[in-house]
Parts: structure tokens; C-alpha cells; sequence
């Protein structure tokens, strides 16, 4: 059967969509400041061996429906072989109507194959065959793929020991698309797991050269991490955290975690709290310092089937929407750095969609007039960068703030086949606008909404970040 559903007019329900997404945001580049891509695979152009490899390996969205559709997982993580792995994703897909996978996949198939067909059973071999020839093809090498989505940057995430080699090398070879790397240190947070803190904080060491023996010399290591990634062209931190902590902490008692932990102690949870708030306000400091902006995605509940997790591992399809305290943290830990004059630029991305207003008013209380949008509410995220969850996080905001200082869609994804999430939120974001023109809520004002439409898209990003400026 045909894909007929997914055309040129896809999700756009008024003529006032159609002008703003034809005319002001289909043809705009696209700014990836967060993603999961490997940068190995950008620096040596990799060309994948099968649609299997591309678009099945990592992807846990995926995972999650076959599981959900009864799926053994010989032939989702198991040792099935490529074509039947793939197989029992075209068996799944007609099952994922009315999920995200649903359009995002037929969206996939048609932008970077042209392909227009529904994928099934009846299908796959023929799909398979055809995307896999096509892959071996430049046009579908890394490289080829960031040419043909009109991929302008691309904003990795790396751990603060990573020696940023493909980084260098991308950025000596001047490879066109501009790939930067964001630094993630939640590893350091990590003190409740004392053989693995022990460890990292030996490898600390060891790449910083600095010898950690309390919370000062920990802070001068990070530093020495923070510079070589400044070196090397990066602009952004991120921090994955089920919440902002904020306790009150005490030089002496966070010290003393520090020490107890390396020791294979026991610490309490009071003790855990505050070395946390503790590294997490002076981080907060030091990317002042360094004039980056920082990234809090909040309120994932990871891992969370523990038999899973010890065959696969971390990241394995397990995670959920949590519902952590929010407000009166994140309120302590900006009032905190912004009291001393030390609120860098930030982003902080909600998972749970109950707290989308706390999050929306919260960037209100600390945007000072510096400059636009300071404080910025991210885009939907993870288990809400569906077509709902962005409606509702643009809704809240739009609310609660400013929408047209919004900062833009990001893929937050593993995969390169996932730059159609920009298409997605591009034409929702469009078609929201129109409605409310359809409904004589805004003026069809188009030149201006126009405007408003290739900022939220493209230009907000560009302008706040100025990368490369």
C-alpha cells in the first residue's frame, strides 16, 4: 500500500500552516545543539552495512514497541540476524498507529529514500532491499545523509574523560557541518557507588593531572576538563537528573563524602544530597566563567527493570517518565548562582508533562534582561517530542512566557536517520500557529508570524548559542 498520508501537506490543517511551513521553515537548516550521536562515526564518513544497522541498532523507542508487541528479544537485542531483526520491525510497525514511530518511520523511509510505500510484512523485503542498496551509495554515508538534511550543526555529548580525538580531527579536516561536543560530567555525581566513584575519580585523575583528595582538588580537576573542552571548541554542558539538588552543604561535610566514599564507606543520603548540590552549583559557576550555557534535561526515571539492565545494560528501553520534586528545587539551586551574579545561560528540558508550567514560569523568575531568553524552557524531549507533548510544551510556554524566544527542536537521538524530528516539530509548530489564526486568535499577520516561525526554527538557536561567532 501506498504512504499517501504522509504529503506535502502533512499535519498542516489551514492555508495559514502551509504558507508559514513552505515558505518560512521547510528550507531552513537545521541546528542540532543535542544529540547522542557517536563522533567517530561522523569523522570517518561511516557507511552502514544495512537499514538494520541504521535504523534499528540503539534505538530504544523501537525496542520498547516490539517488546509491548510480544516480540522475543532474540530478534531485538539477540543474536537473530539483521533481516530478521528488521523483519519484526516491519511486523510491528502497522501495530504503532497512533505512536510517534508510526509517522517518524514513513517519514524516515520517504526522506532519505524516497521511499513511499507502508512498511509491513508484505513489504519488507522488498524496503530492505532497496534502503540497503541506496546505503552503500555516498549519498548515504554520514557525511552524504547531514548533506541531504541540510544539517548546519551538531552538538554531541561527551563524558569529561573523552580525549574529543574525533572532534580534533573533524575539526582539522574542516568537514562542513560544524560538530562541537557538550560536556556531560553526571558521572562525578555518582558518590552512592562508591567502587565506581573510586574509580572514575582515579581516571580523573589521571587524564587532568590533578591529585583529587578532597572537594577543592576535585573542583581544580574539573576545571582542567572544562578548559581542554573550551580548547576544543565547546560551548554547551548537559546534565541528565531525575532533579536539581540544592541542600545546603558545608565544605567540611562534603570532604568528608568524598574521602568516606573513596574508602569504600558507607555515607549517608544527607551526605550524598549535599555533595551533589555541591558540585552541581559550582559546575554552575564555572560554566559562568567560561561564558558557556548549560543544559539540565530533568526528570527521566532510568533503568528501571534491573533483570534487563544486567544482560544489556544502561539505555537498554527501560526508563520512564518520573515525577520528582521540582519547583522548589530548581528555584534554590538558579536563586543560589544567580545571588552571586554567576546564572550562566541556560536550558533546562521537562520529561513529565504535569510540571510543564512550573518549568515555563520558572524561566521567568530568572531571565534578568541581559540578554533574550536567558533562562530557556527546551523543547519536548525523550518521551515528549511527539506531536501532543510538543503542543503541550509550546502551549505552556506560549502561556507562561514567550514562545517566540523559543529556542528550537533538537533529535536528542542516537540515530542519523533522525533529522525528520525537525520536519515533525516544524510542521506542528506551524500548524498551531495557523489554527489559532483559523480561530481568529492572532492576526494573519504572515509576514510577521512568518518571522516568528524562521526564529523558533533556526534562528533563535543560531543567535543565542553563536556558535562559530
Amino acid at each position: 500500500m501506498t504512504n499517501e498520508f504522509i504529503h506535502d501537506d502533512f499535519l498542516l490543517q489551514s492555508d495559514t500552516a502551509k504558507i508559514l511551513y513552505h515558505d518560512y521553515a521547510k528550507e531552513l537548516p537545521i541546528v542540532d545543539y543535542h544529540c547522542h550521536l557517536p563522533p567517530k562515526d561522523i569523522a570517518e564518513n561511516r557507511k552502514f552495512g544495512n537499514l538494520t544497522e541504521i535504523w534499528l541498532g540503539g534505538d530504544h523507542y523501537k525496542w520498547r514497541a516490539m517488546r509491548t508487541l510480544g516480540v522475543n528479544e532474540k530478534y531485538i537485542t539477540g543474536d537473530a540476524s539483521d533481516y530478521e531483526k528488521f523483519e519484526k520491525w516491519a511486523y510491528t510497525t502497522p501495530y504503532t498507529m497512533r505512536n510517534p514511530l508510526y509517522h517518524w518511520s514513513h517519514l524516515e523511509l520517504k526522506r532519505y529514500f524516497g521511499i513511499d510505500k507502508l512498511l509491513s510484512p508484505a513489504t519488507a523485503r522488498e524496503i530492505y532491499e532497496e534502503c540497503n542498496a541506496q546505503l552503500a551509495t555516498d549519498d548515504l554515508s554520514v557525511h552524504g545523509i547531514q548533506k541531504k538534511m541540510n544539517v548546519e550543526l551538531v552538538c554531541t555529548v561527551e563524558d569529561p574523560l573523552d580525549d574529543l580525538v574525533y572532534h580534533k580531527q573533524l575539526k582539522t579536516e574542516g568537514y562542513g557541518v560544524n560538530i562541537l561536543t557538550t560536556f556531560r560530567p553526571d558521572a562525578v555525581l555518582n558518590i552512592d557507588d562508591a567502587a565506581f566513584f573510586d574509580g572514575y575519580l582515579s581516571k580523573l585523575e589521571q587524564v587532568s593531572g590533578v591529585k583529587i583528595t578532597d572537594f577543592d582538588s576535585l573542583m581544580d580537576a574539573m576545571k582542567s576538563r572544562v578548559q581542554y573542552y573550551h580548547d576544543t571548541g565547546c560551548r554547551l554542558s548537559d546534565h541528565g537528573l531525575e532533579e536539581l539538588y540544592s541542600v545546603e552543604f558545608s565544605g567540611a561535610s562534603v570532604d568528608a563524602a568524598i574521602q568516606a566514599s573513596r574508602s569504600g564507606k558507607a555515607i549517608s543520603g544527607a551526605q550524598i544530597l549535599e555533595y551533589k548540590s555541591a558540585v552541581l552549583f559550582h559546575l554552575g559557576k564555572l560554566y559562568h566563567e567560561f561564558g558557556w550555557t548549560q543544559l539540565f534535561h530533568l526528570g527521566a526515571l532510568r533503568n528501571t527493570n534491573s533483570r534487563l539492565n544486567r544482560v544489556l545494560g544502561a539505555d537498554c528501553g527501560v526508563d520512564s517518565i518520573g515525577d520528582f520534586k521540582n519547583a522548589q528545587n530548581m528555584a534554590r539551586f538558579f536563586n543560589r548562582l544567580d545571588n552571586e551574579d554567576k546564572l550562566t545561560k541556560t536550558i533546562i528540558f521537562n520529561l513529565n508533562p504535569a510540571d510543564n508550567e512550573i518549568f515555563a514560569t520558572m524561566i521567568g523568575n530568572f531571565n534578568d534582561g541581559s540578554i533574550k531568553a536567558k533562562i530557556n524552557f527546551g523543547p519536548g524531549w525523550w518521551f515528549l517530542d511527539q506531536k501532543d507533548g510538543m503542543e503541550k510544551q509550546l502551549n505552556a510556554l506560549s502561556n507562561m512566557s514567550l514562545i517566540s524566544q523559543f529556542i528550537g527542536m533538537v533529535t536528542d537521538s542516537r540515530s542519523f536517520l533522525s533529522y525528520p524530528r525537525h520536519e515533525y516539530f516544524r510542521r506542528t509548530l506551524c500548524n498551531l500557529i495557523g489554527e489559532d489564526v483559523k480561530k481568529g486568535e492572532l492576526p494573519n499577520d504572515i509576514e510577521w508570524l512568518g518571522k516568528l516561525v524562521s526564529d523558533m526554527c533556526y534562528y533563535n538557536a543560531k543567535n543565542y548559542f553563536g556558535f562559530g561567532n
